[in-house]
């Protein structure tokens, strides 16, 4: 287990490292029209006939997001001021999660369903990963069998969450990469960095996904390796 964790944790910088390599060169790449992310933003709701959601600007790097409770797209200082290739990439990244919204799309209602789920299934398991650790006496209460069929089930829904979020997150970058090219928004270099920057972006979802997939399969091993 040790060995997988720290397979996938060094993946995971790997990739992080690339798209973090990436969004820094094509922020240095300013866009030929000189729109903000902002505006790119604005432009891609409207053209959508969007009119409720808000784009906004929010603390942090890398934080941007959109949210389906408040209808806003939240853009980091460095993507809602830039005028970059970067800066429109994810602009327009979060407002295809906007549209997806807008269009009921099922895969992301599936993802905002599981979110509570999600939550406390993550909880559960890091708490039962300490339990066991330092030898909390709760644990004793429960067979083997019964702690392990505890952590499949949190983890099969961590993962089904992984999994689900695949195609969102792959979705919004084609509608994203779509617009950007038929509103003319980008010149066909620029379209060829962004769409270079959000595939990068999904191999980060993509590798948590695998992730969840083998830790879940360890466990089922392990359930039934404990069985015999």
């Amino acid at each position: 287990m040790i060995i997988l964790f720290i397979t996938f944790m060094l993946i995971g910088w790997a990739v992080q490292s690339k798209l973090k390599s990436k969004f820094k060169h094509y922020a240095a790449i300013p866009l030929a029209n000189g729109m903000s992310g902002k505006q790119v933003a604005e432009k891609m709701l409207a053209d959508h006939n969007i009119s409720k959601v808000r784009v906004i600007s929010t603390p942090g790097k890398l934080t941007d997001h959109y949210n389906p409770k408040d209808m806003t797209v939240n853009l980091s200082p460095e993507v809602y001021e830039g005028r970059s290739i970067s800066a429109a990439a994810i602009a327009a990244h979060e407002c295809g999660h906007a549209v997806q919204h807008a269009t009921t799309y099922k895969w992301l209602q599936m993802r905002s369903k599981l979110v509570p789920v999600v939550s406390i299934s993550s909880k559960m398991l890091n708490f039962i990963f300490l339990a066991g650790m330092f030898g909390m006496g709760i644990l004793h209460m429960f067979t083997m069998d019964m702690v392990i069929i505890a952590v499949i089930f949190f983890q099969a829904m961590i993962t089904i969450f992984s999994v689900i979020t695949l195609p969102v997150e792959y979705d919004a970058s084609y509608r994203a990469v779509v617009w950007l090219e038929h509103a003319g928004v980008v010149q066909a270099d620029e379209l060829e960095g962004a769409n270079d920057a959000l595939k990068w972006a999904a191999r980060t979802y993509l590798v948590s996904a695998i992730a969840a997939v083998t830790y879940l399969a360890y466990y089922v091993m392990m359930f039934m390796g404990n069985r015999n």
